[in-house]
């Protein structure tokens, strides 16, 4: 899993590792391992990072380059 944008996007915003493992209610250490790709993230902690920071869990994962979660529209298009 690519998730290198964890430590882009947490840099950028000027957090550090115990900020955000203190947001998702973990240790430093695993944080930082998940930074690393050294423990895979669930899924529950991936859509809390995307709820905190305002972006979409794809854009997380590096799937998009787009930040910004779908608007409905979008979502309701690719359903059908």
């Amino acid at each position: 899993m690519n998730i290198s944008r964890l430590k882009e996007i947490r840099e950028d915003r000027d957090f550090l590792q115990r900020d955000i493992a203190s947001a998702l209610k973990i240790k430093q250490q695993q944080y930082s391992e998940y930074e690393i790709g050294k423990r895979l993230i669930p899924i529950n902690y991936l859509s809390d990072l995307a709820d905190f920071y305002g972006v979409s869990i794809d854009y997380l994962l590096s799937k998009t380059d787009v930040e910004k979660p779908y608007p409905d529209s979008v979502l309701n298009k690719k359903m059908k």
